[in-house]
Protein backbone atom coordinates (compact mmCIF):
# COMPACT_ATOMS: atom_id res chain seq x y z
CA UNK A 1 0.00 0.00 0.00
CA UNK A 2 1.24 3.58 -0.70
CA UNK A 3 0.07 6.38 1.44
CA UNK A 4 0.99 10.22 1.43
CA UNK A 5 0.56 12.68 3.74
CA UNK A 6 -3.27 14.18 3.57
CA UNK A 7 -4.12 11.02 2.52
CA UNK A 8 -7.63 9.82 4.84
CA UNK A 9 -7.44 6.20 5.80
CA UNK A 10 -9.24 3.70 7.76
CA UNK A 11 -7.36 1.22 10.65
CA UNK A 12 -8.20 -2.19 10.98
CA UNK A 13 -9.35 -1.89 14.05
CA UNK A 14 -12.07 0.64 13.80
CA UNK A 15 -14.38 2.63 11.01
CA UNK A 16 -13.24 5.70 12.08
CA UNK A 17 -11.62 7.73 8.87
CA UNK A 18 -7.94 9.18 9.86
CA UNK A 19 -5.82 11.66 7.79
CA UNK A 20 -2.01 10.88 7.52
CA UNK A 21 0.63 13.19 8.79
CA UNK A 22 3.23 11.26 8.16
CA UNK A 23 4.87 8.10 7.05
CA UNK A 24 8.19 5.88 8.22
CA UNK A 25 8.35 3.30 5.67
CA UNK A 26 11.64 1.78 7.41
CA UNK A 27 10.65 1.87 10.68
CA UNK A 28 7.53 0.80 10.17
CA UNK A 29 4.80 3.76 11.43
CA UNK A 30 3.06 6.31 10.48
CA UNK A 31 0.95 9.29 12.12
CA UNK A 32 -2.46 9.94 11.75
CA UNK A 33 -5.06 11.93 13.61
CA UNK A 34 -9.18 11.49 13.25
CA UNK A 35 -10.82 13.17 10.43
CA UNK A 36 -12.76 15.10 10.29
CA UNK A 37 -10.72 17.67 12.55
CA UNK A 38 -12.54 18.15 15.81
CA UNK A 39 -13.04 21.71 16.99
CA UNK A 40 -9.81 22.59 18.75
CA UNK A 41 -7.53 19.98 16.76
CA UNK A 42 -6.96 16.16 16.86
CA UNK A 43 -4.06 14.79 18.57
CA UNK A 44 -1.43 12.59 16.52
CA UNK A 45 -1.32 9.01 17.27
CA UNK A 46 1.64 7.01 16.19
CA UNK A 47 0.60 2.97 14.78
CA UNK A 48 2.36 0.58 12.97
CA UNK A 49 1.22 0.56 8.97
CA UNK A 50 0.09 -3.07 9.91
CA UNK A 51 -2.72 -1.44 11.70
CA UNK A 52 -3.86 0.21 8.32
CA UNK A 53 -6.23 -0.88 6.27
CA UNK A 54 -5.91 -0.77 2.63
CA UNK A 55 -9.49 0.85 1.21
CA UNK A 56 -11.73 -1.40 -0.76
CA UNK A 57 -12.80 1.93 -2.34
CA UNK A 58 -11.76 5.63 -3.00
CA UNK A 59 -11.83 7.15 0.64
CA UNK A 60 -12.53 11.20 0.27
CA UNK A 61 -8.90 13.41 0.41
CA UNK A 62 -9.66 16.10 3.13
CA UNK A 63 -9.91 19.91 1.16
CA UNK A 64 -7.20 20.89 1.73
CA UNK A 65 -4.96 18.52 0.42
CA UNK A 66 -7.24 18.34 -2.87
CA UNK A 67 -4.98 19.08 -5.86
Amino acid sequence: MTLHPGDCIQLTSDDQLYQVIGIDDRGDRCWLRRWPLARHGSPVIELSLRQVQTPGHHLPQPLNSRG
